[in-house]
């Protein structure tokens, strides 16, 4: 299959990274739970051994941490490795569902291992995708506290002039029954880069999110608008769920202001963020049974 970019996209090549895998370790540290709390505007207070951590650090976990010098031009680690060498240049979260058994605490000692489970090509509206299904299980011990599935999309090269914001939907998104507003802001996207060790430049570096990738503003993380409903579903239930599921559907810029919302089925909450006035930027899915 041809792609945008000339070369030739060999899908059964890509597939036989199916079932590879890695493993690595990690601590919940007091430090790393304070600053995930003070990025988030969480109470941040003394973190101990034996405190709860919150909800989603485990993305802050067990990072690549690749030499500088041998990061792409867009920020992320050279292709190649654990991951497909997609010849795709444009690499993003597209979504991801988890299993929480346990909760993670202050000093434990994690350990991840992850496999690639499936790897697919779609023609989207945008151009071709290549979609690669990761999933994870995080334990203690042997114990299995976490289980997820990402899912990651890579993308064909932008084209034209600068992108403008999504626009506004046709019919308005009715708000949901719980709502909260966040202003994310620069500062809050280059500090949840720093703690996920994400060097993806569209999250912190205008001019490359502009001028290369043709965003109009920096792009709100994903996880972390995933993290923002997490942690909203929670308070609202006043407690964790025993799962959450969420999918991107459109951008976030960091000019925007998120709003929050949230609506309960049958004991189900469903929710999404978005922007004033639309579109809805991600949905997701909390279940306590």
């Amino acid at each position: 299959m041809s792609v945008g970019s000339g070369k030739f996209l060999d899908v059964d090549r890509l597939r036989g990274w199916i079932g590879r895998e890695e493993t690595v370790t990690d601590t919940v540290d007091a430090d790393l739970v304070r600053k995930f709390n003070a990025a988030l505007d969480l109470p941040v207070g003394q973190p101990a051994t034996g405190d709860v951590a919150p909800l989603l650090i485990h993305f802050c976990l067990g990072q690549p941490a690749v030499p500088t010098g041998q990061l792409g031009g867009d920020g992320h680690p050279q292709k190649g490795g654990f991951l497909p060498l997609v010849p795709l240049p444009r690499r993003m979260w597209a979504g991801g569902s988890l299993r929480f058994s346990d909760d993670l605490k202050v000093g434990d000692t994690v350990r991840r291992v992850s496999r690639i489970a499936e790897v697919s090509v779609k023609d989207g509206r945008s151009g071709t995708l290549c979609f690669v299904t990761v999933d994870h299980r995080f334990d203690i011990d042997g114990r299995v506290v976490i289980e997820e599935r990402q899912d990651i999309v890579y993308r064909e090269a932008a084209t034209g002039g600068p992108a403008a914001k999504p626009a506004a939907p046709a019919e308005p998104v009715a708000p949901g029954t719980h709502r909260r507003v966040v202003t994310p802001g620069a500062p809050l996207l280059f500090r949840y880069s720093a703690l996920t060790f994400n060097g993806h430049r569209i999250h912190y570096d205008r001019a490359y999110a502009r001028d290369v990738e043709l965003y109009p503003g920096l792009v709100v993380h994903g996880p972390l608008q995933a993290t923002l409903l997490l942690h909203f579903a929670a308070e609202l239930k006043g407690g964790a769920p025993a799962s959450f599921s969420f999918r991107g559907q459109s951008p976030l810029f960091d000019d925007d202001r998120i709003n929050l919302h949230a609506v309960e089925r049958d004991g189900t909450l469903s929710l999404w963020t978005m922007r004033d006035g639309g579109p809805v930027a991600m949905s997701a899915e909390a279940r306590w049974v």
